[in-house]
């Protein structure tokens, strides 16, 4: 396993489960990442990895190895956020059109961990983008004329929020927010806990409809002649509006599916400390030289992450 670690961040070329099974207990403030959605995407042909599956059974089996590692690791009354959507089911492979139902599964096998499911953000995709891409006849215009029962909606995206809830769930270091710098500075905070009303109100909708697809850290240098499906990396602002509203300065965000480093470059960007784990050397690689790029900007003095691994 390859190590990279700085006074601010922690990177691991390896095994998630690995990874975050010799972690402290209750040793980072929040986690969010992307999981590999079942098998639809194929990163490589490593055994360990968890996209490399035949189904969405055998993808659970691999996955609940891990969510007991990521509640076991998280403080208490802390927040787990996982980037996921539903997945397409086909005529030709599966007998029907239709989805599946893979966030229900996820929520289902957080629970199971002992997590409790808190919230959920839905995030807004365009119909037409995606008709264009995937052709899907649910969304083709043409097929209103010939049979509107065939027709559906486009396939949003979520961020499901789970908390580590055990005793009385209390957090023991509050997360605090101001409404204004004056404010937060009175209370000894940092301009970074400056959370006004109209953006709370903005954070709050359960839809978020300004995701632009397109603001996502470059995967393409990433790639390699072995993949055989494409990077998906987050989008930025989705992690930024999480470690916004979820973490304070300095506090530690994890992410075990760490691909180019999208998470951890927010949470360098916004003062936070990063942990992550990439299991694709050429995809750590990236992440690396991502970290390195925006920890020369971050000023954190919040001391540094010492051995957690």
């Amino acid at each position: 396993m390859i190590e990279v670690k700085t006074d601010k961040y922690a990177l691991y070329n390896g095994d998630c489960v690995e990874v975050t099974a010799q972690m402290l207990s209750e040793s980072v403030h929040f986690e969010i990442f992307s999981p590999p959605f079942a098998n639809l995407y194929i990163y490589s042909d490593d055994l360990r990895d968890m996209g490399n599956c035949r189904d969405e059974e055998e993808f659970f089996r691999q996955f609940d190895f891990l969510i007991p590692e990521l509640y076991r690791v998280l403080m208490n009354g802390r927040i787990c956020a996982v980037h996921c959507k539903q997945l397409a089911r086909y005529k030709s492979t599966d007998g029907a059109a239709g989805w599946y139902d893979f966030r229900g599964d996820i929520i289902r096998h957080f629970e199971k961990a002992g997590f409790q499911y808190h919230s959920e953000v839905v995030i807004w995709t365009d119909p037409v983008m995606e008709m264009q891409k995937t052709k899907t006849q649910r969304l083709l215009y043409a097929q209103l004329q010939r049979d509107a029962s065939l027709s559906g909606i486009g396939m949003p995206e979520y961020l499901c929020i789970f908390r580590k809830w055990e005793g009385d769930g209390k957090n023991p270091e509050p997360i605090r927010h101001f409404p204004n710098e004056n404010a937060a500075l009175e209370a000894g905070g940092q301009a970074e806990q400056v959370l006004d009303l109209p953006l709370w109100q903005r954070y709050a909708s359960p839809v978020w409809f300004d995701i632009r697809r397109t603001d996502v850290l470059n995967a393409r240098i990433a790639r390699t002649d072995r993949d055989e499906k494409h990077i998906c990396p987050l989008q930025l602002d989705v992690i930024r509006r999480a470690v916004q509203l979820w973490t304070n300065p300095g506090d530690i965000v994890y992410s075990p599916f760490g691909g180019i480093g999208s998470e951890p470059y927010v949470a360098l960007e916004q003062k936070r400390r990063a942990i992550a784990v990439e299991l694709k050397p050429e995809y750590f690689l990236q992440m690396k030289e991502n970290c390195e790029s925006v920890a020369v900007k971050s000023q954190i003095t919040f001391g540094d992450l010492g051995e957690l691994v």
